[in-house]
């Protein structure tokens, strides 16, 4: 990863910090796509203070807005030439009941989640092809292979994610151009935090490792996704769930 240039959405907190921050490590050149420029700055900061990072750099953009990822990009490719690894984190949840779900909730979440996925993609494989190379990873989530109630428009979001990933590959195949998906389960991050230990215990007493994930795991496997030993794997999707996607167990 010695110079190469990352894209991630998302990356200034949770399982997009712990990315950034493992490219950075690699010697990469790290960009984070992100609303917040509180949290953008002091993610450049950190990335800053790594001695194998090569550069690092935070644009403030709204990943749901198609002409902002655009100028974005183009902002990218401007200063470092090509964008080798594309990882789509950035998400949010409304989570609600079908009965109590406004139109907005729904609207907001496909936004974030999956139209952003569309937007970065589209505005970045014009420049992977011309090189004809390029790895992309899509975070989705267990949700979109679980469902779960309460959260019909997350879920919906998320195995949006995984149809348009594999689509996508297909397309891209022949440029040398790899797409894959990560579906984390229940990883320990500032999210998981706002239901309370004693909600973190529970859940993880339901997963078979008996255990949350952390981000660094999931960081560890987009790294290898994005690396040459991952070169044969396209239109995959890789559950890092603890087991829980499994299913329920039958106890003797």
């Amino acid at each position: 990863m010695q110079n190469q240039t990352v894209v991630i959405t998302g990356g200034s907190q949770g399982i997009g910090r712990a990315i950034a921050i493992r490219f950075a490590k690699a010697g990469a050149n790290v960009v984070s796509l992100n609303r917040s420029e509180k949290a953008g700055k002091e993610l450049v900061q950190t990335l800053q203070s790594i001695p194998e990072c090569n550069e690092a750099l935070f644009i403030p953009v709204d990943v749901s807005n198609t002409k902002d990822v655009q100028n974005a990009i183009e902002q990218i490719l401007m200063e470092y030439q090509s964008i080798d690894v594309l990882v789509n984190n950035a998400g949010i949840v409304r989570d609600k009941l079908m009965l109590r779900m406004e139109e907005s909730d729904f609207d907001d979440v496909m936004a974030t989640n999956m139209k952003a996925c569309f937007n970065t993609c589209k505005a970045t494989i014009r420049s992977m092809i011309k090189k004809r190379r390029g790895k992309i990873i899509n975070i989705s989530s267990v949700v979109g292979l679980l469902g779960n109630a309460g959260q019909a428009n997350y879920a919906a979001s998320k195995a949006a994610i995984i149809g348009f990933s594999r689509s996508l590959a297909k397309e891209l195949a022949s440029r040398n151009i790899t797409v894959n998906v990560i579906a984390p389960g229940f990883i320990d991050t500032a999210m998981a935090d706002s239901l309370g230990e004693d909600k973190k215990d529970a859940i993880a007493q339901q997963i078979p490792l008996k255990r949350l994930g952390t981000p660094e795991e999931v960081a560890e496997l987009a790294f290898f996704l994005a690396g040459p030993h991952a070169n044969y794997i396209t239109g995959s999707t890789f559950t890092i769930d603890g087991g829980i996607s499994l299913g329920f167990s039958i106890k003797n």
